[in-house]
């Protein structure tokens, strides 16, 4: 048989298992196992998350929030990623996560994870973009004659959000041409920062990386007229600003459900998706590492460093690199982000699509809809945009105190994504062994495995839960418990007699079969 032939038998194993669970297959079905993993490799994107939100680290526990708090970060959303991983070999579907909620739960927990999934894939698209857009200003907005502005801001959001759309709107084919570059280009400019920062730095303390500092509260003169502190935390404790620290690589290593909510675009899903999940986050994880040490390395000093609060980079870059070599960096870092952008419109469109074909959402017969010429679900994506954008407008015109809505906002759509992966993954520590789910998918750690990892992140996400709404964002408690209200009262008042859930019933028999014929047919392959 050629490539093309065990390509055609493979997607053909991959309808009969989507069919099993109750759907056509609609969207087209190109993507590889590579672009399965580029695509939530492009949304974590350690370009854009590592570097926008650098300060975090930098200006809180000093060297050892990199040395130290970056592998611990990353082990917290490898939990996470390895127990979706294993639920996805299972149910292989567009929404991933709201199929899980509903066929390891019921409709009721599957209509909660969609939402809490959707409203952090809505705002963290916007908060993606903003990061861009500022990191737009600090590297190129003095050579351009463009400041800071709202006005600015929401123009530039507006353009760029759309060509993410309109890429995405053209098809598959070519969001995957273009996220399978964007992986490659993160590896490659990941490897060049990192040897640039090594060759600038004046010398090699790599004490600096595992020695502990307090830089919390604002700046101060210390005795030797240096500037101590940083405008990033309130004063904490040393405890407290280490654990806050830890934000910084958990707000970047998250989005590798995206593998998941394009399993019906992906060839071999079952084997493909846990991989994509799994990979993308370890290798993250690991580049990364070698990319911020290598930052904190250069750093003529710590204490200046902290004092920098959010423009470290800029600061750090302007300050030890030359000006050609900056500059090129910044442009590759720029289409890096741009590209974890555009990768992200990919996801959110998906799972609006996959909540939409179930009618869980406001004009769903529309928003399900898949465009004939292109396979995508066009008002899908074109809605997520826009929401978007609309999300990053409205955040600029309010603040609370002194802190923005936007910033505490943003908080709060971490805590609801990492809550939709959380409630899948607790439903299928229960469900396990039930008729529910009671056989793996080809991707299998065992049932001993899953259930320790499924307790590993129930109990991180009571972490991430606890330090995402300290100062300055303590009010997203307010806003995650009032979220949690009104969606009981939307819940209790109207949807549980209207909302169906996907078609799970004899679907969820019929799985178990369809998947043992796909492994039987690829044994039989070899």
């Amino acid at each position: 048989m050629t490539h093309q032939d065990y390509t055609d038998v493979d997607k053909s194993e991959d309808i009969k298992v989507l069919h099993g669970m109750g759907y056509a297959q609609e969207l087209e079905r190109r993507m590889s196992r590579f672009s399965n993993f580029a695509i939530s490799f492009s949304i974590i994107c350690i370009l854009s998350g590592g570097i926008n939100s650098l300060g975090q680290a930098t200006a809180g526990a000093g060297g050892a929030a990199i040395g130290i708090g970056w592998p611990l970060g990353c082990l917290v959303s490898a939990v996470f990623a390895i127990a979706m991983a294993q639920i996805s070999s299972a149910y292989p579907t567009a929404g991933g996560l709201y199929h899980w909620g509903s066929i390891l739960g019921n409709r009721g927990t599957g209509w909660l994870t969609a939402w809490f999934n959707l409203l952090g894939l809505i705002t963290v698209l916007g908060a993606i973009n903003v990061g861009t857009y500022y990191f737009f200003i600090g590297a190129f907005g003095t050579y351009l004659g463009i400041t800071d502005s709202t006005t600015v801001q929401i123009i530039f959001l507006i353009i760029l959000t759309g060509i993410q759309a309109l890429v995405n709107h053209m098809g598959i084919g070519l969001t995957a041409k273009l996220t399978d570059f964007s992986g490659y280009l993160i590896f490659a400019t990941a490897i060049a920062l990192s040897v640039v920062c090594l060759a600038s730095a004046k010398s090699f303390e790599f004490s600096r990386l595992f020695t502990f500092a307090n830089y919390s509260g604002m700046p101060t003169p210390a005795a030797d007229g240096s500037m101590t502190g940083s405008p990033v935390w309130p004063t904490s404790s040393s405890l407290w600003v280490f654990l806050l620290g830890l934000l910084l690589p958990i707000y970047t290593i998250t989005g590798y459900d995206a593998s998941a909510h394009t399993s019906e675009e992906t060839v071999k899903a079952a084997h493909s998706v846990p991989r994509g999940m799994v990979s993308s986050v370890l290798w993250s994880a690991v580049f990364g590492y070698i990319m911020l040490c290598s930052f904190v390395l250069m750093l003529p000093s710590m204490d200046a460093a902290a004092a920098q609060g959010w423009n470290v980079f800029f600061w750090a870059m302007g300050e030890q690199v030359n000006p050609v070599v900056k500059n090129i960096l910044y442009f590759l870092i720029f289409i890096s982000q741009f590209l974890c952008g555009l990768a992200t419109v990919t996801s959110v469109s998906r799972m609006i699509f996959a909540f939409a074909r179930d009618k869980g959402l406001p004009g769903s017969s529309l928003l399900s809809k898949v465009s004939p010429q292109y396979r995508t679900p066009v008002a899908a994506i074109w809605t997520g945009a826009t929401l978007a954008v609309l999300f990053v407008w409205g955040s600029n015109m309010v603040s609370i105190g002194d802190t923005p809505v936007y910033s505490v906002v943003v908080s709060c759509t971490v805590i609801f994504l990492f809550f939709s992966f959380a409630i899948p993954i607790a439903l299928g520590f229960f469900a396990w062994g039930t008729p529910k789910w009671n056989r793996m998918g080809p991707w299998n750690l065992g049932e001993g495995m899953f259930k320790l990892f499924a307790i590993l992140s129930i109990l991180a996400m009571a972490l991430i839960f606890i330090i995402g709404i300290q100062p300055p964002n303590e009010w997203a408690l307010y806003i995650t418990v009032g979220f949690l209200v009104v969606t009981a009262l939307v819940w209790f008042g109207f949807e549980r007699r209207r909302f169906q859930g996907p078609p799970i019933g004899d679907a969820v028999a019929k799985r178990a079969a369809d998947i043992a014929a796909a492994e039987k047919a690829v044994g039989e392959r070899g």
